[in-house]
């Protein structure tokens, strides 16, 4: 790995371009971004959601959960980010990859399907006011007002 230490800055918007060695944190759009540690240069996305990855920061350093790896990048590298110091991590074969591209893609059906049941049982039922009955004043009263209106 070319950068062993992240320095970890906490963004609104990522900037365009990226300094090497500083891991961008933009809460507001739940997205960590960097480039990648072995060096080559390309940017790397890690989206912050509960199927995808997990920040932690303990007022210093920042670890990222679970390991990055850039599979659709040249290089394929692969590490961990752990109190802002990057280890590399095992290079995985293409049969793990594609086992894990599609558990990861189960996980994501069964959660987001989970997600949509429950904001259905959550959502308000609105049942339909049915008209109230024309309702005619009888008597001296219904007199009146016809003798007025």
């Amino acid at each position: 790995m070319k950068h062993d230490v992240l320095e970890p800055r906490f963004v609104k918007v990522v900037p365009r371009d990226l300094e090497p060695g500083v891991l961008y944190v933009s809460m507001e759009y739940g997205t960590v971004v960097h480039s990648c540690c072995c060096g080559c240069g390309f940017e790397v996305v890690t989206p912050l959601t509960p199927t995808d990855w997990r920040l932690t920061f303990d007022g210093e350093s920042v670890s990222l959960w679970p390991s990055v790896g850039s599979w659709n990048l040249p290089c394929q590298s692969h590490y961990v980010i752990e109190n802002n110091r990057v280890r590399e991590a095992l290079q995985w074969s293409t049969a793990r990859i594609e086992a894990e591209r599609t558990r990861d893609g189960q996980v994501k059906a069964k959660f987001y399907a989970r997600q949509a049941a429950i904001e259905a049982i959550d959502a308000p039922v609105i049942a339909p006011v049915p008209p109230c009955p024309e309702v005619r004043p009888t008597g001296l009263l219904a007199k009146v007002r016809r003798w007025i209106f």
